[in-house]
């Protein structure tokens, strides 16, 4: 198994923390769904898409320009989110040193983009914040004649509901949530695979993503409810007595290192994402083959599925090399590579089920990691929610921590 961060996880739970987070005074207007007053930019649904504003005072980088030269481009990434090795091989082709600033949350983010003085010219925003951030004029729209290798991304998100045309966004990674469970230990899985941990059998090894939305999200799902962005308190808190049944059922913890656990013995089943069994495959103990490890998806049905996304900043010094950068992790190969360092999968065309296992990337039996444009059509995604009922999901889930 090629190498992979030492803690992907971190990086995977600040992202769905930070989109709970209120970015009012970043960019002054509310998560709540109805239209900002400040803006008139509604928040995207996949059902209903926005397309984010231009300005004229942030055009695009112009035709026909070459690539800036020497110094630094510098990235503002998630910690072990890209491969070293990636950045190295497009710094020394072009002459520039790639530099990594990280972060390790959404608002962190967005105020080193604010902070005067500074200046970026990549960033990876989550879909959840790109309205508030192009309306602040934080990003600058793509030129897609610098991006050739935007043809390999899925045709979905060529044209994504958060940044119809993808006018300031090209996709990172994709992922799903699931069960990652150990196949030696599981006799069988069931149609409903969340019922897994629910299972007594594995009591004092079964584990929840330990994550407000992720968790109750997960318990509705389990339950044939696909609302997972509901704002209805009395279902948000019906998620939360279902999460409940699972402490006198099989003494259920909560974690983020499924990865790990699950790959050493300590978790039997453990709800986590798709890149986490994916890395598991290089936490194993030594003798222990890969095909101990399973990963269940709802197989033809809905699930939770999500996208990062890479932008270049307004401030960005080197626009061209920029828009360059972006579309050499595009290329195919290059983002093999880079996800065999992440873990988390690249949303190529290129990058299938029957080449990853072909390959050998991944066992057969973790082939459900490897997300396909047809899982992520049908899936849900956590979407930002108002205030009121972010709190309610908090409270939902605080209840069932304090209870275990």
């Amino acid at each position: 198994m090629p190498p992979h961060p030492r803690e992907p996880l971190d990086r995977r739970r600040f992202l769905l923390l930070s989109g709970l987070a209120g970015l009012t005074a970043a960019c002054g207007a509310d998560r709540s769904r109805r239209p900002s007053a400040a803006t008139s930019v509604p928040l995207s649904r996949p059902g209903a898409p926005a397309r984010l504003p231009l300005h004229a005072d942030v055009p695009p980088v112009a035709d026909g320009r070459s690539p800036e030269k020497g110094g630094k481009l510098k990235l503002l990434n998630y910690a072990e989110y890209i491969s070293p090795d990636v950045c190295k091989r497009f710094g020394k082709a072009h002459g520039v040193e790639v530099e990594v600033t990280t972060f390790t949350t959404m608002d962190e983010m967005i105020a080193k983009l604010r902070t005067a003085g500074e200046s970026f010219d990549v960033c990876f925003p989550t879909p959840d914040v790109i309205s508030k951030i192009t309306v602040g004029k934080l990003l600058q729209p793509l030129n897609a004649g610098y991006l050739p290798n935007l043809s390999n991304v899925w045709p979905q998100l060529r044209n994504p509901f958060y940044d119809q045309g993808a006018q300031y966004t090209v996709p990172y990674n994709a992922y799903t949530t699931g069960v990652g469970y150990r196949a030696d230990r599981v006799s069988s899985v069931p149609a409903n695979g969340y019922d897994l941990l629910w299972d007594p059998a594995y009591k004092g090894k079964a584990y929840v993503l330990d994550d407000a939305r992720e968790g109750l999200a997960m318990a509705m799902l389990r339950k044939g409810i696909t609302d997972v962005n509901t704002e209805d308190p009395a279902k948000i808190r019906q998620a939360g007595g279902w999460l409940a049944e699972l402490i006198a059922l099989t003494n259920v913890k909560v974690g983020i290192s499924a990865y790990q656990l699950v790959a050493e013995g300590q978790a039997t089943v453990h709800h986590c994402w798709s890149g986490d069994m994916v890395n598991a495959q290089s936490y194993l103990p030594k003798g222990v083959k890969a095909d101990v490890l399973g990963y269940w998806y709802p197989a033809g049905g809905a699930g939770l599925v999500g996208t990062d996304t890479i932008a270049i900043p307004r401030t960005a010094a080197k626009p061209v090399l920029a828009h360059m950068f972006l579309d050499h992790l595009l290329d195919p190969a290059v983002a093999q590579e880079n996800f065999s360092f992440t873990g988390y999968q690249p949303a190529l065309s290129a990058i299938t089920p029957e080449k990853m296992v072909g390959d050998g990337f991944v066992t057969e039996q973790l082939r459900s990691t490897i997300v396909t444009p047809e899982v992520y059509a049908r899936g849900l995604q956590l979407l930002a929610i108002s205030p009121p009922a972010e709190a309610i999901w908090n409270d939902a889930w605080s209840a069932f921590k304090a209870g275990r």
